[in-house]
């Protein structure tokens, strides 16, 4: 029996990669050193798993922004309009980094490819870019250079790949008149041409993610699967393929993922618990054919009960005998931070709490437990087992978990609590008279620049190097200094600009009963972008207020309306580690209520503006569309639960970023918020169709510039955009502002973009008012 990784974090323990890339874009450091940085984190990975005694070792786990990205480069297809970029630059890396972050320098001013969530995670992909004619290549060797890396190191690696159809699906047409999937017959050569480099330089296993095979497929996408795999069969026949999918399990595509001539089927059985059964019992498993098993939870922190994991281990064993059974995480470890043992601050992390989690290293040693447990005969009184057993029976009876006042709140909500008084039209004629806005008005998402000095402060301040009343004062010159900057270019409604607030989730978490923290929780987003998230492990309540005071201070310095803050439940528990010993919606509505009061309150202090931040709505819908339903009904409702108990003529926002909407437009217009603001830059304002085809009934704000990539936008550009939105959205109902938070951007940029986007708005309001102009 073996074991096996899909992949591993790629930031480094102690997030090298993400100061490596930033430096090598600020000019810092040379392309070498950001090469060596990512060389010194694929040996230390690699020499990890040796360590952990993982049998297949996963190679091309690695990426320096994203693995989508490098299927893109690697196969050649490089959208045109940044053909000049690879001409001038002349190495890959710079063509690879504009494909993500846009490129603007001398004369050359590129926008960036679009971006949007993998699956239902919060890691972020870059969208591939296909034409009619598209032509495919062999441009980056980098899967076999990776591969020779290791090999030089000793290790024999399995290199991973993103399987064809799952790459050519998560892409884009570009223009008419083609699918996709017709590009397969030119892209497929590419893919061999790999493959047979790859078995050159003596790679025996190669894993290939077909992802898509958990996602509803038509049956020409499934002929699709059946056909590439049933010719990598043939031209390779002594090549062992590891195909894995994850995030769920087959459903009705379980008969073409049994017919594959694989050597190896990976099965999530964390998000697929019925899957083992479903396969053994069909009696269509190949005879030689593997099965790896997904039993320790790649997207989740908590420790593995190998009670459980050991059941499914035996029965695969008793049916396929012990040489076809592989233990392997769910899914790749990308999802969860690198190494538990780094948590050491015991405020923050209760020493009862860290006892039921394992991040990627622990996972990585619970697969060599799980190994050493399944091949013992009385595994139950071995020491392994022993410690496993007392530190899930400890968590399941800990009373730090249970709240009795939180679980009688969430059960004695009554309809109304789920609704506004009025419908949308009464409240916008209400909101109008109150807040008098122009036509066009402008704003931001939210969060201003996160300077070096706010870090530093902030820094010190945790640390106690700052005094409490010298932060505040330094948070309020902050605060104060954003103020004056939107009065100032004539923004209209204003915001505080979270200079206290370290990530929009965790500053939350942090203020919330039943949340635990750690201090190297780091996990990728997209690029260099790295999220901590909080760890939900009890029922979640609201103490204090935890906006109040900022919003308020800020509110006191304008006689514009300043918008309060919020990140609203269905985020909170998207980007947070989640218990799993009840329901998610029961989470979800514990946390609504907890924003329900901070609204309230934010309310009762004069604010009559409030944004309830929802990004991670459409990240959560289940991949198969029968599950939609049930999802959706508790999420939308968790929204509203937190934004229906305020007066009429109080404004609630939403926004929501790198989503497509068309399928549950429906569900976005039930959050009834009064105004949307919705990523529309990246793709030049293509999300706005679903929300003209449905005729959404409220405001929407579609963001006119994209904040994800360091470039400035052109007046001309921002006028484009904003006219293609009027043309398919009445003027009454647009809002202008980014596509999202400035948090990641320097005020240089920011200043000089929101001046533009400002200007923009007013000659829009200039040509409806003169249309004859």
């Amino acid at each position: 029996m073996k074991t096996t990784n899909l992949g591993y974090p790629r930031i480094g323990t102690h997030r090298e990669l993400k100061r490596a890339c930033e430096k090598y874009w600020s000019g810092k450091i040379s392309l070498e050193d950001l090469l060596e940085t990512g060389k010194s984190i694929r040996t230390e990975n690699w020499k990890l798993q040796q360590e952990k005694s993982i049998d297949l070792i996963p190679s091309n786990d690695f990426s320096f922004y994203d693995q989508v990205l490098d299927t893109t480069l690697m196969v050649g297809a490089v959208p045109k309009r940044y053909f000049d970029v690879k001409e001038s630059q002349g190495n890959l890396m710079d063509l690879y980094f504009a494909m993500a972050r846009g490129y603007q320098k001398k004369e050359m001013d590129v926008i960036a490819m679009e971006m949007t969530k993998w699956f239902d995670t919060n890691y972020h992909y870059i969208v591939p870019e296909f034409e009619k004619d598209q032509e495919f290549e062999l441009l980056s060797t980098k899967i076999i250079d990776d591969f020779n890396e290791a090999k030089a190191l000793g290790i024999q690696t399995k290199p991973v790949l993103l399987g064809p159809v799952t790459y050519l699906l998560l892409g884009k047409e570009k223009e008419e008149g083609f699918h996709r999937l017709d590009l397969l017959p030119k892209l497929l050569p590419v893919y061999h041409i790999l493959l047979e480099k790859l078995v050159e330089a003596g790679a025996t296993w190669i894993q290939m993610d077909e992802p898509v095979l958990a996602t509803d497929l038509t049956a020409r996408e499934e002929e699709a699967i059946a056909k590439v795999y049933q010719g990598i069969a043939e031209k390779f026949p002594s090549l062992k393929i590891l195909l894995a999918s994850y995030f769920g399990g087959f459903g009705d595509n379980l008969d073409t993922a049994l017919s594959l001539p694989v050597c190896a089927l990976h099965l999530d059985l964390k998000r697929g618990p019925g899957l083992l059964d479903e396969v053994l019992e069909s009696g269509k498993l190949g005879e030689k054919t593997s099965l790896s098993l997904g039993v320790v939870d790649g997207r989740n922190v908590w420790k593995n009960d190998f009670s459980s994991s050991l059941e499914y281990i035996r029965r695969a064993k008793t049916q396929l005998g012990e040489e076809r059974v592989i233990i392997s995480p769910s899914c790749s470890l990308l999802h969860v931070p690198n190494d538990l043992d780094l948590e050491t601050n015991e405020k923050t992390l209760p020493k009862e709490v860290k006892d039921w989690m394992a991040f990627a290293k622990q996972k990585l040693e619970e697969l060599q437990s799980l190994k050493t447990l399944s091949e013992t005969p009385e595994h139950i009184s071995h020491p392994l087992f022993k410690d496993n057993l007392a530190s899930t029976e400890k968590r399941k009876n800990a009373a730090l978990i249970h709240k009795p006042e939180v679980k009688k709140r969430v059960e004695h909500l009554s309809e109304s609590d789920f609704r506004r008084t009025s419908p949308f039209e009464k409240r916008k004629v209400l909101q109008e008279t109150h807040l008098k806005l122009p036509l066009f008005p402008t704003t931001t998402i939210g969060s201003f620049p996160q300077t070096p000095a706010v870090r530093q402060a902030r820094s010190l301040f945790k640390k106690g190097n700052l005094n409490e009343q010298k932060y505040i004062d330094f948070l309020k010159k902050e605060t104060e200094k954003a103020i004056h900057f939107q009065e100032e270019i004539g923004l209209d409604v204003p915001v505080h600009g979270e200079f206290e607030r370290n990530d929009m989730v965790e500053y939350f978490g942090e203020q919330l009963e039943g949340f635990a923290f750690t201090q190297n929780g780091w996990v990728q987003s997209y690029g260099s972008r790295c999220v901590k998230p909080p760890i939900i492990f009890g029922d979640v309540s609201r103490p204090e207020p935890m906006t109040v005071f900022w919003t308020s201070f800020a509110q006191s310095l304008t006689e514009k309306p300043v918008k309060g803050m919020l990140t609203g439940p269905v985020t909170i528990l998207q980007w947070s580690f989640v218990r799993d010993d009840q329901p998610r919606s029961s989470t979800c509505n514990q946390i609504a209520l907890a924003i329900l009061d901070e609204v309230v309150d934010l309310e009762k202090a004069g604010i009559a503006i409030i944004q309830v931040d929802e990004p991670a709505i459409r990240e959560g819908l289940p991949l198969r569309k029968k599950d939609w339903e049930t999802y959706l009904n508790w999420a939308i409702g968790a929204f509203k639960l937190s934004t229906s108990g305020v007066e009429d003529s109080t404004q609630i926002h939403t926004h929501m970023c790198y989503s497509e909407f068309n399928d549950i437009i429906k569900d976005i217009a039930d959050m009834d918020a009064d105004v949307i603001t919705i990523e529309c830059s990246r793709s030049q304002m293509e999300l706005l169709d679903a929300f003209s085809e449905f005729d959404y009934p409220n405001d929407i704000g579609p963001g006119v510039y994209d904040i994800h990539s360091p470039r400035v936008p052109s007046s001309d550009e921002i006028l484009g955009l904003l006219k293609k939105a009027e043309k398919v959205l009445p003027a009454s109902k647009l809002w202008v502002n980014p596509d999202c938070g400035l948090k990641t951007r320097g005020w240089e940029e920011t200043k000089e973009a929101l001046k533009i986007m400002v200007s923009a708005a007013q000659q829009m309001r200039d040509m409806v008012a003169h249309p004859s102009h």
